[in-house]
């Protein structure tokens, strides 16, 4: 069964909850659009692709009503499949109108939504929903918690400066930037677990956080690793954001 956070979200998607939809066109936007690129193979502009990952988004909370948790699709699969659907009925128009006739748009195949035995989504689509899950947990804490706690956060972990440099940098001593520290990397863990819990419609995608070194149970003896796994993840979603806007320019 879905969550108590997925199931609400999504009620605020049906709602048509403005807040809503900006939170999931800001998580998943440019993985979308960069999905979007790549099958478009230089045949659609970015306008379009705009136009399409925003169309995948409206799909994808029209077609949650007749979303079964049972069948075992995962959230990831569905956004792609929806993706896919859209990018084919752009085409279509497409082709349509350079034979001067009208087409009438394909329904949406849900065969996909069960769990099946063959591949599934490319790994790299797989690892950037399950950044920008992650990169949304970043966002979230960075806009409740004091900007001092999240600049120690940012400066020691991001910008992997020392805890020394960064106590002289913020004139405070190295005990309280250890503190902070702890502060930022304990409410990461709980918003990257509501955030997992949101967006996942199966079991697996909910406990990906263990798999990928950023579990939200707090380990004292993980947290290296947990603030490794984080960094790295945060500058993958850097440079897919610094590319979505290249492709706005160009």
């Amino acid at each position: 069964m879905l969550s108590n956070l997925t199931t609400g979200f999504i009620g605020r998607l049906r709602a048509r909850d403005p807040a809503a939809w900006f939170e999931l066109w800001e998580t998943f936007g440019p993985i979308l659009r960069a999905q979007l690129f790549k099958w478009g193979g230089g045949r659609i502009g970015f306008e379009t692709v705009e136009d399409m990952s925003q169309e995948t988004l409206a799909a994808l909370a029209d077609s949650i009503d007749r979303h079964d948790p049972n069948k075992g699709a995962r959230f990831s699969t569905w956004l792609l499949a929806i993706a896919k659907h859209t990018l084919g009925g752009e085409i279509d128009r497409r082709m349509a109108l350079k034979r001067g006739a009208g087409k009438k748009p394909v329904e949406l195949d849900e065969t996909w939504a069960g769990a099946h035995d063959g591949p599934g989504p490319g790994g790299t689509y797989e690892q950037a929903v399950f950044d920008a899950k992650v990169e949304a947990a970043i966002r979230m804490v960075e806009r409740e918690i004091d900007l001092m706690d999240f600049s120690v956060y940012r400066m020691r972990v991001f910008d992997g400066t020392s805890g020394k440099d960064v106590a002289k940098a913020l004139g405070v001593s190295e005990p309280t930037i250890s503190r902070r520290l702890s502060r930022v990397r304990n409410l990461l863990r709980e918003r990257i677990g509501e955030v997992m819990s949101k967006f996942s419609f199966t079991e697996e995608e909910a406990q990906e956080a263990a798999r990928n070194g950023v579990d939200p149970n707090p380990t004292k003896a993980a947290d290296a690793l947990f603030d490794e796994a984080l960094a790295d993840i945060y500058h993958r979603q850097m440079a897919l954001r610094r590319e979505d806007e290249v492709s706005r320019v160009d």
